[in-house]
């Protein structure tokens, strides 16, 4: 039995499973994917990139689902860019927008500004109407060091909200025991989770028929198909397959009936830290 898993009502070999939708916000494109995959498909919840181009208008379709906000300090594309929604010099590349990769920002960027533009950027989402489940970090920017883990946690406890993070091996490549420092704050996060971008279909698939117990996340980046999307982004065709996976695939959904497996949100599981504190 987890804490997470006692929090949540569960018995100690049940098997929960988060099907998040990540980047909300990011392009028109991942906005259709992303509410399709809520609303018509398995996803159990999203998160919102605040400082994406089209996070405006993301804000424009909601309709209450359970959407998380990605804390994001990074703009990893080569020709569509995205920058600080503060003015924070230091959270800036050459081209005016985020550091393309995570070392750049740890190497560059100034903790102040990271909390002001982070703060400022759960704040937006809230103004905009959001009901924020959780946070997550884009990249994992905000996880793998102290520093800017710190901030993380202040707007955890600040705002009262769970938070994304590794599954416990993790810990050992940061160095330090983030869910360890996490559980002291009474700061909620699932139990299994490992940062796989734009992993295939069929990992995908195995992996959500091969749970342990307790509450497993598993992020997609779907995204419908269109020429603004491959335009933009190398991986479009996997964001497509992601799309399609979570949508049109009865197939798992059946699977996940088979295995017993019960679909939870990020939602619950806030509600869930908010009562034990």
């Amino acid at each position: 039995m987890t804490a997470l898993t006692d929090a949540l009502g569960a018995g100690p070999e049940d098997r929960l499973l988060i099907l998040t939708a990540d980047h909300l916000g990011m392009c028109h494109s991942s906005n259709v994917g992303v509410y399709e995959s809520l609303r018509s498909g398995l996803a159990t919840g999203a998160t919102l990139m605040v400082p994406g181009p089209w996070a405006r208008d993301a804000a424009s379709h909601y309709r209450g689902e359970p959407v998380g906000v990605q804390l994001t300090l990074n703009a990893e594309l080569d020709c569509y860019r995205w920058r600080p929604i503060t003015h924070a010099p230091s959270l800036l590349d050459g081209d005016g927008g985020f550091p393309r990769t995570v070392e750049d920002l740890w190497d560059h960027a100034d903790l102040d500004e990271v909390l002001r533009e982070c703060r400022a950027q759960l704040e937006r989402a809230i103004l905009w109407g959001f009901d924020v489940s959780h946070l997550s970090t884009h990249m994992g920017a905000l996880q793998n060091r102290p520093e800017f883990f710190d901030v993380y946690m202040d707007l955890a406890v600040d705002f009262r909200l769970p938070i994304r993070l590794e599954s416990r091996n993790a810990e050992e490549a940061a160095g330090f025991p983030f869910r360890s420092l996490a559980a002291e704050e009474g700061v909620l996060s699932v139990d299994h989770h490992s940062l796989r971008r734009l992993a295939e279909p069929s990992t995908l698939e195995r992996a959500a028929m091969d749970l342990a117990p307790g509450v497993t996340e598993i992020t997609l980046e779907p995204a419908s198909d269109t020429p603004e999307l491959r335009a933009l982004c190398p991986g479009w065709g996997r964001r497509v397959e992601h799309r399609d996976l979570v949508c049109d695939n009865t197939e798992l959904r059946a699977d996940l009936d088979r295995g017993g497996v019960k679909l939870v949100s990020w939602r619950d599981i806030r509600e869930a830290q908010r009562a034990g504190n």
